[in-house]
């Protein structure tokens, strides 16, 4: 839990979900070592920094489904009453640390957790998950107990919960932003990091009886409405590993939010910032999402291919986040939706 964030897009954090060491220390000698857990679930999660928090004051253990067994996971009551005792509105990221509908988060402890956003209508929380089929299963179904969270007092969608999908290719785009968009909430939005490819939420969709599905600008003619997304956040890798992320893909999401009207935020460059000099901690990343060594045979083979499907090499270097800021183009994007 975290009154207070460095992450651009919100106020602060909030993790209920917690877990523990199942054989416990003798704590006359050690502590309990409280932490949190998930478990990979696509490429995003390789080098997850809530993995790396977790692994330096947390648990210790990876985020793999084999130590699911070596952990007790809980509810921490005292952190999940703390929004209401924050009095000052502000944006709430829902389990930074871990996945709301994970399946090792009970149902029974989602009921609690939405229950506490309906009481603290003060605040916006901001739900991210990369495992949106439970989250449209958990609303459909009502959670475990409907009489306490979709009451006739607090009719679902709440105003001031947003719910989101992680992606950072096309083909996670392609998996989790319909479920989403079938998912009803206030504010429906992505994450686009760490952006590992191109993603193209104009054409990239599905395809249907009247053509691509624009995520975009959704569908408003005679078939059956469709949502679109509200608000789009880039942003490349961070920390030990990162991977590089070329400037055309967030300048292409970047155009297309501003065709299709939709708040554009362009989080961070993470470790890697485009230039022009070949330093010898540079490299070549090209539009399909090969690096190379800026060598000359390298070069001469990436320009050969790049005349068959233009990929534009762009000689990026790995100069840390703080130096590689957040400026796109030498602006900042910092769009979001109305709360």
């Amino acid at each position: 839990m975290s009154d207070g964030s460095k992450i651009e897009w919100t106020d602060a954090t909030w993790n209920p979900v917690r877990a523990r060491h199942a054989a416990m220390p003798d704590p006359e000698r050690e502590p309990p070592r409280n932490g949190w857990y998930c478990e990979h679930v696509s490429p995003g999660c390789e080098h997850c920094y809530a993995e790396t928090m977790n692994n330096r004051l947390g648990t210790g253990l990876p985020f793999k489904p084999g130590h699911r067994k070596d952990v007790e996971i809980y509810l921490d009551a005292k952190t999940l009453l703390a929004p209401h005792g924050w009095k000052k509105p502000r944006m709430i990221f829902v389990c930074s640390m871990t996945d709301l509908f994970g399946e090792w988060v009970t149902d029974e402890w989602i009921d609690r957790i939405f229950t506490v956003m309906a009481l603290c209508p003060q605040h916006t929380f901001q739900v991210l998950t990369k495992r949106p089929d439970r989250m449209r299963e958990y609303f459909r179904d009502g959670g475990a107990n409907t009489d306490v969270v979709l009451s006739t007092f607090w009719q679902w969608p709440f105003p001031n919960v947003w719910l989101g999908v992680s992606a950072e290719d096309q083909q996670r785009a392609d998996e989790r932003i319909p479920v989403l968009l079938d998912t009803p909430a206030a504010v429906k939005f992505v994450s686009l990091e760490p952006l590992l490819g191109p993603i193209d939420l104009v054409t990239g969709g599905e395809v249907t009886e009247i053509g691509h599905i624009n995520w975009l600008r959704g569908h408003r003619g005679p078939e059956p409405p469709i949502p679109r997304l509200d608000w789009v956040i880039v942003g490349g890798e961070s920390g030990p590993g990162a991977r590089p992320m070329h400037p055309d893909w967030a300048r292409s999401l970047r155009g297309q939010c501003k065709a299709a009207g939709v708040p554009f935020f362009f989080k961070q460059w993470g470790s890697w910032k485009n230039g022009s000099d070949f330093a010898s901690d540079a490299m070549a990343v090209l539009t399909d999402g090969r690096v190379i060594e800026p060598n000359q045979d390298a070069m001469i083979i990436a320009d050969r291919d790049c005349a068959v499907a233009p990929c534009n090499p762009t000689m990026m270097r790995r100069i840390g986040k703080k130096a590689a800021g957040r400026q796109l183009d030498g602006v900042e994007h910092n769009a979001m939706p109305q709360r």
